[in-house]
């Protein structure tokens, strides 16, 4: 009998403690011992691990940026690589936010074999997977490393899909595509019986993948744990990706492979379209201006090769004035459809989930292998359910509720990570979509897989407005809801009361922070100063989220109140659709009037690559964005806060909801 496959790491273990004379030591050549009591950073998010600069790069170069822009500044270029640490250890949360596969990838090419973590994000995990980094939340192993003991790659595998565990044994999502397609390693079958399933559950049962050859798809059910391979409806990338997963895509495929279906694949030249308004320097003296150009040049070369639509740059009067859209707001406005599995290289892809669609992110090699086989590998995830009870009170919004679900234990523990969020309730039926979007877009800021809500009359009236449906295409949107059954199995159920939610911050550092602007202000006597309001992202910068900044912005400007002295507030549309909606509605004249400045529609500020990011250390932005790790837009505190909070803060000079102003006036 062979023996058990083991695998022997390099002895040196990098500690990311929260002691920054310890983390600088080891990182100048000393090694330190496992120390069950040892405090580790936590939530140390995907920006810290590669910057977004460092995502301009998708090849080996990763690996001499890898965690440089981790809080405290002790990593500099080639740290990682040049000290030689084969396993890298650290908090709960490890590779929270984006889904840039990057971050594993930099970590891996600087000669890290295993990461350990209390908590690992789903996200990142999944992409560690695909590459050969392991990953581990067992810290019993750490001491053994250090003794030089040779770990059984089961120790790996235990507790995964057997998927998963494939994937890991051999080395990467690709090494098992290979062996899947040649025949020597299958799936396996499906076997639920038939269940009450949860709103996702019963969307991936109609997309499991029962006969490969065939691609006949559709099993009787599927309960949590279930593996498979599963098709998709809409897959999309945007710059920052479409670059590595077309190099990937080419190196397993061949130089002359072709999309399956280019149809249902879409691309975006949607994040660093204002990139050269704000690039320092010493980044331009270092070529990056010029590495970030390939990025889009790339991409187009791809798609025009592919046949794949490309939602690319906007030129007005001979000037280029933005993206055409943020992928996210694109996908509804266009897209999606109830029912639809739709899979896009962002995190934020789960946004979608407002349509009744199960959307979510992947990295670049999860991306390369389903433009091929059209397909994607999933678990099914455990379902969290939020019962939405009566009506928000005026000046509260979707953008408080969800940093009030993200304050509470459930997320700031970890326990949301992996997991569904499905909301629902008669509270859903007084939000509209927009308003829904944001729900299921800052899902992923608890870890969450994804969010959902089930498609009503809301979702299909705005299919019909929105796209001009006839009535026999509103009739097949409406066919393709997709209900929970009753009786469904839910890991956990909360109810919120709408009624009771106040406005809410998050303070610098994570989503999870959620205070109340009043416990903010007692905090800090005279409130929070702000140098930056910023109203956009795809959260941000919706067609609801407008309405909110012109409805404060008027009220000042008939108060006679303008945005305050040292304060620069922006508003970016999400998509050229909404700033049409915008234009028509005057609300260009109220933002200027008010002393706005405008953006058309990029990611920008909120990936730090547009007008709105900070530039020094002691600036505080208050932000409509979705995520707020350190460094992600700039160098400053970023606060997370509604429209409504934004908009008024930026008339005020410091944080405070439109009624403070309005009484303060």
């Amino acid at each position: 009998m062979a023996a058990a496959p083991t695998i022997t790491f390099p002895r040196r273990v990098l500690y990311l403690t929260e002691d920054e004379s310890e983390l600088k030591a080891q990182l100048d050549g000393a090694t330190l011992s496992y120390d069950e009591k040892r405090a580790l950073i936590g939530s140390i998010s995907t920006d810290e691990i590669t910057p977004g600069w460092v995502c301009y790069y998708y090849d080996e170069t990763l690996a001499r940026y890898s965690l440089i822009g981790l809080r405290g500044g002790n990593v500099k270029k080639d740290s990682i690589k040049s000290g030689a640490f084969g396993v890298i250890a650290s908090g709960i949360s490890k590779g929270c936010g984006s889904s840039r596969e990057t971050a594993p990838y930099s970590e891996l090419k600087a000669g890290v074999k295993l990461v350990v973590a209390k908590s690992i994000e789903k996200i990142y995990r999944q992409n560690a997977q695909n590459i050969g980094l392991l990953t581990s939340t067992d810290f019993s192993l750490l001491p053994r490393i250090e003794r030089g003991e040779a770990i059984a790659m089961s120790e790996f595998t235990q507790g995964l899909d057997p998927i998963s565990a494939g994937i890991v044994e051999r080395g990467g999502l690709f090494a098992y595509n290979r062996a899947r397609l040649a025949g020597e390693v299958s799936p396996p079958e499906v076997t639920t019986e038939a269940r009450p399933m949860t709103l996702c559950e019963k969307i991936l049962a109609a997309h499991v993948i029962v006969d490969a050859r065939t691609g006949k798809t559709g099993a009787v059910a599927v309960k949590p744990g279930d593996a498979f391979f599963a098709r998709t409806d809409v897959r999309f990338s945007h710059e920052y990706v479409t670059p590595m997963a077309d190099a990937l895509f080419r190196a397993e495929m061949g130089q002359d492979a072709k999309v399956t279906e280019p149809e249902s694949v879409f691309a975006f030249r949607d994040h660093l379209t204002f990139l050269d308004l704000i690039m320092p320097k010493a980044h331009k003296d270092m070529g990056l201006q010029e590495q970030a150009a390939e990025l889009a040049t790339v991409q187009e070369s791809f798609t025009k090769k592919q046949g794949v639509k490309l939602y690319g740059e906007v030129h007005r009067d001979g000037k280029l004035v933005g993206s055409e859209a943020i992928c996210h707001n694109k996908v509804i406005e266009e897209l999606g459809l109830p029912g639809h599995l739709v899979l896009g290289t962002d995190s934020h892809t789960c946004m979608a989930g407002a349509l009744g669609c199960f959307a979510f992110g992947v990295g670049s090699t999860d991306m390369a292998n389903a433009w091929f086989t059209r397909d994607v590998r999933v678990t099914v995830p455990e379902t969290a359910r939020f019962i939405l009870k009566g009506k928000l009170r005026p000046g509260v919004c979707a953008k408080d509720v969800m940093l009030h679900i993200l304050a509470q234990p459930f997320f700031k523990g970890g326990d949301g990570i992996g997991k569904v969020l499905e909301f629902s309730g008669d509270g859903i039926d007084h939000l509209s979509l927009d308003e829904r979007a944001t729900l299921t877009n800052m899902a992923v800021e608890a870890g969450g897989f994804t969010g959902i809500i089930e498609a009503d009359d809301v979702v299909i009236d705005y299919l019909v407005k929105q796209r001009g449906l006839t009535p026999e295409q509103a009739a097949d949107a409406r066919a393709r809801i997709v209900k929970a059954d009753p009786g469904a199995t839910y890991l956990a159920t909360f109810e919120v009361d709408l009624a009771t939610i106040v406005p809410m911050v998050a303070t610098p550092g994570d989503p999870r922070n959620g205070v109340s602007i009043s416990e903010l202000g007692e905090k800090n006597q005279g409130g929070v100063k702000i140098d930056i309001a910023y109203g956009g992202s795809c959260t941000g910068g919706k067609k609801a989220d407008m309405d909110m900044y012109a409805s404060v912005l008027q009220s000042a400007l008939d108060r006679g109140q303008k945005v305050a002295d040292g304060v620069h507030l922006y508003i970016q549309f999400g998509s050229q659709d909404i700033r049409r909606y915008a234009e028509a509605k005057g609300y260009l004249d109220v933002f200027e009037k008010a002393g706005a400045e405008l953006v058309d529609p990029s990611c920008g500020a909120c990936i730090k690559a547009g007008p709105g990011v900070s530039d020094s250390a002691q600036q505080v932005t208050v932000s409509a964005i979705n995520r707020n790790f350190p460094g992600r837009s700039g160098p400053g505190k970023v606060y997370l806060a509604s429209p409504l909070v934004v908009a008024a803060s930026a008339i005020a000079g410091r944080i405070v909801t439109p009624e403070e102003l309005a009484a303060k006036a």
